[in-house]
């Protein structure tokens, strides 16, 4: 059978290319260390890949989210905890009002510390942070959390004026957390306190009248419920925190898992690779070797 040289040159060239595209191709895998150039070199494993690579995103933002979270909490934290030290400090003078051997006097040098211990907690709860967002106002965050009117009689200065709504933040999937705290029930004793220091700085106080007594006694009571709601905040916090640090450690190993499949999907078998490029360059070099061999004979040859 005659094969025409047109027709010979056409196959070996076509060999040649084929050849030469496959060794640049297994060239580029190798630089890169990944098997799949394109997704037409293994579909069903680019697929899988695609699928990690969105899940990965999604682990990333849910981190990222937590560790914004955590850190709210842990100031939001720090703050309250310094609060309750205010108010233990609180309770200790109104304590000593209580007492019975005060004289006016001495009450009325007790109003100042507690006047400075209720501004201090007043401030403390009105706490911005670095962007200028107030910190227990709610999703309120651009008006403070408690307001205060001098123009209102005391007892009644001290008001809410931040929401109690959560912000929620997306930290798993279809999981979301409170990154803040609110303090709607501070005004209560803020006021019950407020009329305490005006009793005690009032230049009439008589230590053994029943109403001061029981204005004292009163505005007791409304320390501890505010304690105890604000250590009850302290501990809710310490448990997000927790909860935050477990999903945290379990999106970091479900990473970990999908780093590792990714790794095994697209990386490539450098062992293999080499083996290939070898059979590569040997058939190359051997079709190249053929192909100027038989292009340079003529019919006188073979005569």
């Amino acid at each position: 059978m005659r094969i025409a040289s047109t027709q010979y040159h056409t196959t070996m060239s076509l060999a040649l290319d084929q050849t030469s595209a496959k060794t640049a191709e297994l060239l580029q895998q190798m630089s890169s260390g990944k098997r799949l150039l394109l997704p037409s070199d293994d579909p069903i494993a680019s697929v899988r890949l695609l699928r990690l690579g969105r899940e990965e995103a999604a682990l990333g933002q849910y981190r990222d989210n937590i560790a914004s979270v955590r850190s709210k909490l842990s100031v939001n934290e720090s703050y309250l905890a310094g609060m309750g030290r205010d108010m233990l400090d609180m309770r200790d003078l109104l304590l000593m009002t209580l007492e019975g051997s005060y004289t006016a006097q001495d009450l009325r040098d007790m109003a100042g510390p507690l006047q400075s211990l209720r501004d201090s907690l007043f401030y403390a709860a009105n706490t911005k942070d670095q962007e200028g967002r107030y910190l227990f106002s709610g999703t309120a965050i651009a008006q403070p959390a408690l307001s205060h009117d001098a123009a209102q009689p005391a007892g009644s200065r001290y008001s809410f004026t931040g929401n109690s709504q959560p912000q929620q933040v997306m930290v798993g999937h279809g999981v979301i957390q409170a990154a803040n705290v609110t303090l709607e029930h501070l005004p209560d004793f803020l006021n019950s306190l407020d009329a305490t220091i005006a009793v005690l700085q009032d230049p009439a106080l008589n230590p053994q009248d029943p109403a001061t007594g029981s204005q004292l006694r009163a505005t007791l009571q409304a320390l501890d419920v505010a304690h105890n709601r604000n250590t009850s905040k302290i501990s809710q916090l310490g448990s997000s925190q927790n909860t935050l640090q477990m999903m945290a450690d379990n999106h970091g190993n479900v990473s970990l898992s999908n780093q590792q499949s990714i790794t095994q999907l697209e990386s490539l078998d450098y062992a293999q690779a080499n083996i290939n490029m070898n059979s590569y360059m040997l058939a190359l070099q051997s079709s190249q070797k053929a192909y100027g061999r038989v292009s340079s004979l003529t019919l006188f040859d073979v005569l």
